[in-house]
Order: C-alpha cells, then sequence, then structure tokens
C-alpha cells in the first residue's frame, strides 16, 4: 500500500494511506530533559533503543481491550516487525490537546498545588486539559474555556472526560494485576467527520507514572515487567 509522508513527530512520524487511514511509524525518541524521561515534557529529551517497539506493543494491547469494551478508538490494525499503526482519520482538537488522568498527586499537578495537597496523595480519577503548546508550556485549559473558544462542544468534552476515566480504569486494573500503580496517565482524543469522539495517538509506558512498592518505574523497565 502506497504511503505519504505528512507529518514528523517527536516520538511518530505520520504517513497518508491510499485507502484514507493513517500510518503511524513509531520511534525511539522519548521526552525529557537533560537526558532524564519525563511523560510531562514538551521536547525530545533523549533515545532509548527499542522504546519505539515496546510503545507500539503496548498501544496495540490497551487499544484492543478498549474496543472491546465498546470505547472508540482510531485503533485499526499493526505491523510489529515494521513498528507501524494503521489508525482511523481523526480531527484533534484546536491545534493539539492533551488530556491526563490522575489517581495521585505527583509531577506538575504538586508542583502548581502542592499548598493544598502532599506529594503522592490519592486524587479521584481527577482529568485535567492542556494545549499543546511547547513555548507556552502546555498551558491548562477548563470546560469553559475550550466551549467558548470553539475547541469543542459541551457533549465533547463530557465525553471526553467519560472515556478518559473509563480508559484509565482499565489500564490501572491490568496493571494493579502485575503489582504495579499508575499515578497518572497522559492521552490524546480526536473526532470523526461525524464529530464523534475517539482515543487516538498511543497507550504506552512513556505516557504514563507507575510505581512499584512506592518507586518510580522507567518506561523500559515498565515495559519489561509488563510483559515479562
Amino acid at each position: 500500500m502506497e504511503k505519504k509522508l505528512v507529518y514528523k513527530g517527536k516520538t511518530k512520524d505520520v504517513f497518508a494511506l491510499n485507502n484514507g487511514n493513517y500510518l503511524l511509524k513509531f520511534k525511539d525518541d522519548c521526552t525529557g530533559k537533560d537526558g532524564v524521561f519525563d511523560p510531562g515534557e514538551n521536547s525530545v529529551g533523549l533515545t532509548i533503543d527499542g522504546v519505539g517497539d515496546v510503545n507500539l506493543r503496548m498501544s496495540v494491547y490497551f487499544f484492543e481491550k478498549v474496543n472491546n469494551a465498546g470505547i472508540k478508538t482510531h485503533f485499526v490494525n499493526a505491523d510489529l516487525n515494521d513498528t507501524t499503526m494503521e489508525v482511523l482519520p481523526a480531527k484533534v482538537f484546536g491545534k493539539g490537546l492533551e488530556v491526563i488522568c490522575r489517581h495521585k498527586a505527583v509531577g506538575s499537578f504538586i508542583r502548581r498545588y502542592g499548598d493544598y495537597i502532599e506529594e503522592g496523595a490519592d486524587l479521584p480519577e481527577y482529568v485535567e486539559m492542556t494545549f499543546k503548546n511547547d513555548e507556552k508550556g502546555d498551558p491548562l485549559v477548563i470546560k469553559d474555556a475550550l466551549v467558548a473558544l470553539g475547541v469543542m462542544t459541551d457533549k465533547q468534552y463530557d465525553d471526553i472526560k467519560s472515556m478518559t476515566q473509563k480508559i484509565t480504569r482499565i489500564v490501572a486494573d491490568d496493571l494493579l494485576e502485575k503489582g504495579l500503580v499508575l499515578y497518572d496517565i497522559k492521552f490524546e482524543f480526536g473526532y470523526d467527520k461525524d464529530g464523534n469522539v475517539m482515543l487516538i495517538d498511543e497507550i504506552a509506558s512513556g505516557n504514563m507514572r507507575v510505581y512499584k512498592d512506592g518507586k518510580y518505574i522507567d518506561p523500559m523497565t515498565l515495559s519489561e515487567l509488563f510483559f515479562a
């Protein structure tokens, strides 16, 4: 099948296919700073050999689970040998939006709200959204602003929040069976030509903070533990 490069991303390249779908090519680049991985960082900070492969494998595993739970995603199929995933076409919200679900107060949440909560404290499936904008440090944006700016409708916001919490539960429950505790996870959503919301991008170790016995597990170790 013919493919045409349409976008070079930080961790994936995107190709248009002649059947109307798209192909995501997973790379070994990770977001971080000063050579240290951080899912919340805005730029590529390091390259980890094989991370593209394990990110794809974990994404396929969870996309299939999420689809089977009746939650709409862009996943069609994957070629593990080529580190690629075929996906349905989807429009992103605005110029790109990240959705974070937090079970524990860590990372940027504790940096913002540390005066009001202890690090590592439980959070009730807390969902927040940020605009993807490296120069402005991915600013937080609330529902009222998203609707007022015409980025999404009231219903789309509610759908994203509900889907985020359901998907996070699926991931967290799966990890817990392996003795792993999910602190937070980052998603991206888009919508089809009829405005229906769907999960896009990936569900991988590089997009989540996971702890075991109170200690943070880096993405590659997490992937090894997950598929052990």
